[in-house]
């Protein structure tokens, strides 16, 4: 049976990450995306006893693409390739459940946070929608090489942007992209954008205030903290009284994309020019915002 939008299947797998830049950077702004990389190495899926399709229920699909204008405003932009499914960039190193795995783990795994309770850790056990993965259990050695091939080359370049940036300019501003479903989450159909930062601890009040103005300016309903505070990004770069302030932005998938098809949807081409003009001002800001 074929399978529509399978995720593509590669022989050679990619680098874990692209980074897009700007021929001159002029803004002290990094984007990241760690949810929307699709290629999913055939071993993998094999491994599977989910088809493609369902395999990238937990994708961010098209997030790297709505903040693709990133870089013709004075920023970088820094997308994951591989897939939350596979490695999830926006965790610990090595939140694993020991549940998955067949041998045992070592004493450095943290294998007891809530993350790993819901199945959601570093090597996920079960998609966003809940559906186990694996048709059989791992064995430790090959989340390590997972977590080795992706999320440690992912946050040592990130690391390296947020050192590049406030060197560059004194401050940085981190905004890590997502997108958030349209069933599941009671009350969210009259959300558009929910802004996290941890309650207040990732970014300044101004900083996090002038971003929801700013989003809402768009024409977009925007609410704080509920339910995204921030996930590991969020929490572990933002620091303001080191410079760094982080905000993590869940965008609603119904205005963009078919869920259901994982396909851009009619809104896709309006909702990128809206984060575009976001970015425009953003990045014209962000200097004296974090001033």
């Amino acid at each position: 049976m074929d399978i529509p939008n399978p995720p593509p299947a590669v022989a050679a797998r990619p680098p874990p990450f692209t980074e897009r830049r700007p021929v001159l950077r002029t803004a002290p702004l990094i984007f990241t995306s760690p949810h929307s990389g699709c290629c999913y190495p055939p071993d993998f899926i094999a491994a599977s006893r989910l088809d493609p399709r369902n395999l990238r229920r937990s994708e961010d699909s098209f997030v790297d693409e709505l903040f693709a204008a990133a870089p013709g405003h004075g920023a970088v932009l820094l997308a994951a390739t591989f897939p939350r499914a596979y490695c999830d960039a926006n965790r610990e190193a090595w939140e694993l459940d020991p549940a998955m795995f067949e041998d045992g783990l070592p004493d450095f795994v943290n294998d007891k946070s809530p993350r790993v309770a819901a199945g959601l850790g570093t090597i996920p056990r079960v998609v966003a929608s809940g559906e186990p993965i694996y048709r059989a259990r791992l064995r430790f050695v090959e989340a390590k090489a997972r977590i080795e091939a992706c999320w440690e080359p992912f946050h040592h370049r990130l690391t390296a942007l947020v050192a590049e940036t406030r060197g560059q300019f004194g401050r940085c501003l981190l905004i890590d992209c997502h997108s958030m479903p349209a069933a599941g989450l009671a009350g969210l159909s009259a959300v558009d954008v929910v802004l996290g930062d941890a309650h207040g601890t990732t970014a300044t009040p101004t900083t996090t205030a002038r971003i929801e103005t700013l989003l809402g300016d768009l024409g977009l309903r925007v609410r704080r903290n509920d339910p995204y505070a921030g996930g590991f990004i969020t929490r572990h770069y933002g620091r303001p009284g080191e410079g760094v302030q982080a905000v993590q932005i869940e965008l609603a998938r119904r205005l963009y994309m078919d869920e259901a098809r994982i396909e851009r949807a009619a809104g896709f081409a309006a909702t990128r020019e809206a984060v575009a003009r976001f970015i425009a001002t953003l990045a014209r800001e962000a200097a004296d915002l974090l001033r």
